[in-house]
């Protein structure tokens, strides 16, 4: 889900990046260059308040990345830890139907069905733990009948970590309509950081019908 699904569309280009001072990365499929938050080697978040902690513009800036951690109570751990916790499908004129990530693994048969030539959009919920997150990112990949009909990639973000929960929404897209998109899709999510670390990576059915489901 992301893009419209076509069955002709080629296959998505590999992401490469440029660093940049943004806290807030974005893809361009058109221009690979990713815009990300250049932290340097990986080091704890008492390290990132103790370096450069004499230069009054850096700290500044560090604050207000990390304005949620309790700074006492820091972990001396180099490990960012991300959970995904829901995902909700959004579409004018609709109840949010939110999606509970399985504590067990892949979602078992059917997650949900979509109406054809309907406008949605995704928002995802997640904790970030432990250490800075840099250049978490979505990618998804659709399959019918065994082809692949379409390849998202969604920049979600540099965050540090917070007791509260993130969320993030990726632009509005619109099912694919008429008799050959109507069906079951399988489908796989990745959630990945920088360093490729994958955070969760979920397996599942969808559907899309000529119409909504009863509820």
């Amino acid at each position: 889900m992301g893009e419209t699904m076509d069955p002709t569309s080629s296959s998505t280009e590999a992401l490469s990046r440029q660093p940049s001072e943004s806290a807030i990365s974005t893809i361009d499929d058109d221009d690979d260059d990713i815009n990300k938050i250049q932290l340097g080697p990986k080091c704890s978040i008492r390290e990132h308040l103790e370096k450069d902690k004499d230069d009054e513009s850096l700290r500044k800036w560090k604050e207000q990345l990390l304005g949620h951690v309790d700074f006492n109570s820091a972990e001396e751990n180099l490990e960012p830890d991300v959970k995904i916790l829901s995902l909700t499908i959004v579409s004018p004129g609709r109840e949010d139907l939110v999606l509970d990530i399985p504590e067990l693994g892949d979602p078992k048969g059917l997650w949900f069905t979509l109406k054809e030539g309907s406008p949605y959009s995704l928002r995802f919920c997640f904790t970030v733990s432990n250490n800075i997150v840099s250049g978490l990112r979505y990618i998804n990949t659709v399959w019918k009948t065994g082809l692949k009909v379409d390849s998202t990639k969604e920049m979600l973000g540099t965050f540090s970590p917070q007791p509260e929960p993130y969320t993030h929404e990726i632009p509005e897209d619109t099912t694919p309509s008429g008799y050959f998109a109507r069906g079951s899709y399988s489908a796989k999510s990745k959630f990945l950081d920088d360093d490729n670390k994958c955070y969760l990576e979920i397996n599942y059915t969808f559907d899309i019908q000529k119409d909504w489901p009863s509820k």
